[in-house]
């Protein structure tokens, strides 16, 4: 996930609605051409053009700072016409409050990375009664009607942190910094990394930190943990934007922070792919990274509401840009973008967006 510091569920509202997906006969990414669903055919006529709002879960972390960099160079690129970007500060009812104020200047399409699952279905709920598509970026809502997820697979960064840990260390403690459980990200990471670890790495023991994205909670509770243990041996920090900067920190206050190769090194994966992560690796602090696409996130969120202001329609299948659109339980469709391991093999690889920025 991307990431934010602070994620307190405090809207409650979970009115149903069930996407309606259609399938449709041409190919994956082909538009069906149907004007007839509600969100396609909202008072822009269906053909693309108005005013697009867009907006972050908050501007604290590298990642959506990122993320927030490429939005309009991005929406120039796929002849979107956005607002300017919009910052809820880490806060979900005020991300609601946000969608409204949208709605009310008259938007034709939005893009949200909400920032709770659960509590952003308010504010679909709203878009959708006034015939305004909607994008989700990064966090699967879950409820409420949108045209498309733009993701990648949180299960994937889990396992992927697994099987990096599980093959560098033959058994002894690791501990996961977990994200906020009331998003389906922090929820995804952390149970797919338990699970893993549990079927195919017995020997090791996973210790928890629920850190609800928030540094400072990191830190602390990190702190605590490795004085009660000081023979941990592995790291899993689901957000390097909100917790690189802290873990490392505590590290080096206690003396723990030894470089790749050195006695004591203490091996660490985390999520994101930002230029901190890489300069990380670089130095033998930290040993790999799943790079989420800040780029990609910008992109196909714009491409994606484009083309549900324009009426067109997707089904599940392989894309034209190395991802899958699957669909979720809930019935909504979801582009499960790309987001490789970044080791010091790859480090380098100017494909990588956070090789790309300053």
């Amino acid at each position: 996930m991307a990431v934010r510091t602070v994620r307190n569920g405090r809207i409650t509202s979970r009115a149903v609605r069930a996407a309606a997906v259609a399938a449709c006969a041409g190919l994956v990414l082909t538009a069906c051409g149907s004007t007839k669903d509600t969100v396609a055919s909202g008072d822009n006529g269906g053909d693309g053009d108005g005013k697009v709002g867009v907006i972050l879960p908050l501007l604290t972390s590298p990642f959506w700072q990122s993320y927030n960099d490429y939005v309009p160079k991005m929406a120039k690129s796929e002849g979107v016409d956005a607002l300017k970007t919009v910052n809820s500060n880490s806060d979900p009812s005020q991300q609601i409050t946000d969608i409204n104020n949208q709605l009310n200047q008259g938007v034709k399409g939005l893009v949200v990375a909400p920032l709770d699952s659960a509590a952003i279905s308010a504010g679909l709920d709203q878009a959708e009664r006034k015939g305004v598509p909607v994008v989700a970026v990064d966090v699967a809502p879950e409820k409420g009607k949108v045209a498309m997820v733009v993701r990648a697979n949180n299960v994937a960064y889990g396992e992927k942190a697994c099987e990096y840990l599980g093959k560098q260390i033959p058994s002894g403690k690791v501990v996961q910094i977990m994200g906020d459980l009331a998003s389906v990200n922090g929820r995804d990471r952390s149970e797919a990394f338990r699970a893993c670890v549990k079927k195919n790495y017995p020997k090791l023991k996973v210790l928890e930190i629920p850190a609800k994205w928030e540094s400072d909670t990191a830190a602390s509770k990190l702190d605590t943990l490795l004085n009660a243990n000081p023979d941990i041996k592995g790291i899993y920090m689901q957000a390097g934007g909100v917790y690189l900067a802290p873990t490392l920190q505590t590290l080096k206050s206690k003396g723990m922070l030894k470089k790749t190769g050195e006695k004591g090194h203490i091996t660490i994966v985390s999520n994101d792919g930002i230029p901190q992560e890489y300069d990380a690796i670089r130095k033998g602090q930290i040993d790999a990274t799943v790079s989420q696409p800040a780029d990609l996130y910008a992109k196909y969120g714009m491409y994606y509401i484009k083309a549900a202001m324009q009426g067109k329609k997707f089904k599940p299948g392989p894309t034209d840009h190395d991802s899958e659109i699957v669909k979720l339980p809930s019935g909504i469709l979801e582009d499960q973008l790309p987001a490789p391991l970044v080791t010091k093999e790859n480090v380098d690889d100017p494909k990588l967006w956070g090789n790309t920025v300053g």
